[in-house]
């Protein structure tokens, strides 16, 4: 490997890794954030919403016009742009003076980040070959999942010992790193040949479905429909997903060419990966709410908590693409599933009376945890990480193995775009769910309380801890509505892995679409959506 390889790899890597990490990094600090930042035109559960469900809404309905700008003029100049772009909406978020403006400074996150993702793959794509790279591809994914899983302690014993503005404004010195490697290291380069015409009109279409369905739901719930906004975003919205399939099958150079889904397996593995990922995002979010807004864990403790995902993607993912290559991916495909799905039915056990793990960075007495965190919390992200490890790279060879050759790119960037927007699509739903299910018990255990009250909903909200005042009563009985609230969102998830594994055991032959199909190893899916053992749904 010249240097010119190690330091464009290096920046790849940097470049996936930001992103990847500010994915789920950001659920440690969420509780923190609603308690202490204020909320101006929004609510807080709204706000944590948006910050995370809108990062990840953006970041999925630009990357595959990322992909096709970076072909147009140029990968190191979009990565570059991509990066410094990133930097600078890092420290709009960690600067943020209210909810809203983080909220907004987490979209604009999110498109820059959307050109990083895919010139991360194409630049390593772009300058090793043959065996070299596989073994760069290797690299970037270990280091990646690495990453992952001493990303959100880091982050944890951050909160702590800084506060939860350090989670962003850490990603200056990287960024920094990033952009001085890809400018010295990394040459300039685009798509050679004929180029198509770019589905510009499509590429809106998309974020226009995408974005008005998400921000109609979250918004209408929050004050109740009682303002035209979000049922006009949500008619928007609405026509744009109608509208989109017909104009990939009139258009002569379509976004998303509809022929890829006469593929069987092509079409079962995208389904799978929206419903398996959406529920593997939405789980992460709730379930940092719920261990320290409900549970009463501390920032570090929730991210150790959920270790054990990262460890068996890590341990157990390159096992499982041997095994799925001898004896066929679709025992994997559906077994993973279902096995996530006893990890996610394990939280229902939970009580909301568990001792909480109040670790701290600057006690190491405390990072011993009590008996209620081995019993309650582990064995749900035991199973639940086992589970995705039997689907990460099963998933990604089937898909990869569905295409010929020159679509490989194409079917992996709609792949990595499927995965990212199931999250934001459904966390519409569940925050309905959520909202719900919560004011109702709420209501139900203190009669008299009007549940609609504008200063009972910013005083008190689901999955987080009450405001200062708060009366002790009111304060207990939310505390036993989020656990239900929590309780009626698992059954949620719990339904979309069933779903994933049905689709896949309906949509692939037995034996058949087995891993090491003909695509280059810089495309496929991942649970961060790019070609990793991930990388950014790993805790």
């Amino acid at each position: 490997m010249t240097s010119t390889q190690r330091g464009a790899l290096a920046a790849a890597i940097i470049g996936s890794a930001v992103v990847f990490l500010d994915g789920t990094i950001v659920n440690i600090a969420l509780p923190r954030i609603g308690a202490t930042l204020a909320a101006v035109n929004i609510g807080v559960l709204e706000g944590q919403v948006y910050i995370v469900a809108g990062y990840m809404a953006t970041l999925a309905a630009f990357l595959l016009l990322a992909g096709a700008l970076a072909d147009r003029y140029g990968r190191r100049r979009v990565f570059v742009i991509g990066l410094a772009g990133f930097g600078a909406t890092s420290l709009a978020c960690g600067f943020a003076p209210s909810l809203d403006v983080l909220a907004l400074a987490r979209l604009l996150q999110g498109i820059t980040g959307a050109l990083l993702v895919p010139g991360s793959l194409a630049i390593i794509t772009a300058l090793f070959a043959g065996a070299e790279r596989g073994r760069a591809f290797g690299i970037w994914a270990s280091a990646t999942s690495a990453l992952a899983i001493v990303g959100p302690p880091i982050g944890g014993a951050l909160v702590e010992a800084f506060g939860w503005r350090s989670i962003f404004l850490v990603n200056g010195p990287l960024v920094a790193i990033g952009l001085v490697l890809a400018i010295r290291y990394i040459p300039e380069g685009r798509a050679a040949g004929e180029r198509s015409r770019f589905d510009w009109l499509g590429s809106v279409v998309a974020v226009v479905a995408v974005g008005g369905l998400a921000f109609g739901a979250i918004r209408g719930q929050q004050v109740t429909w009682s303002e035209p906004e979000p049922l006009i975003t949500l008619a928007v919205g609405a026509a744009a997903l109608v509208a989109f399939p017909i104009l990939m099958l009139r258009r002569r150079d379509p976004l998303v060419p509809p022929a890829l889904f006469r593929n069987r397996a092509f079409s079962a593995i995208n389904l799978s990966t929206l419903l398996i990922y959406a529920a593997l995002y939405v789980l992460l979010y709730v379930q940092s709410l719920f261990l320290q807004g409900v549970l009463d864990y501390t920032p570090l403790a929730a991210a150790i908590t959920g270790l054990p995902m990262g460890l068996a993607l890590v341990l157990l993912s390159a096992h499982a693409g041997t095994l799925a290559g001898r004896h066929g991916a679709r025992p994997f495909l559906v077994g993973g599933p279902l096995l996530m799905l006893v990890g996610v039915l394990w939280w229902l056990r939970v009580p909301t009376s568990s001792t909480p793990w109040l670790a701290r960075a600057d006690d190491l007495g405390s990072l011993v945890p009590p008996l209620a965190a081995l019993i309650d919390p582990l064995p749900a992200t035991l199973l639940f990480g086992i589970g995705i490890s039997l689907v990460v790279a099963p998933l990604t060879s089937t898909l990869m193995g569905s295409v010929p050759v020159e679509r490989a790119g194409l079917a992996s960037a709609l792949n990595n775009a499927l995965s990212r927007v199931g999250q934001p699509l459904v966390s519409a739903g569940i925050f309905i769910v959520i909202t719900d299910r919560f004011y109702a018990s709420l209501a139900s255990r203190m009669p008299g309380l009007d549940p609609s009250s504008p200063e009972l909903r910013a005083d008190v909200q689901p999955l987080n801890a009450p405001g200062m005042g708060v009366d002790p009563a009111i304060a207990e009985a939310a505390r036993l509505a989020s656990g239900e609230a929590f309780a009626a969102t698992i059954l949620v998830v719990a339904a979309l892995l069933l779903a994933g594994a049905i689709v896949n055991w309906l949509g692939l032959r037995p034996g058949g679409a087995s891993p090491g199909g003909g695509a280059s190893p810089g495309g496929g899916a991942s649970p961060g959506g790019g070609a990793s053992p991930d990388t950014e749904a790993a805790t």
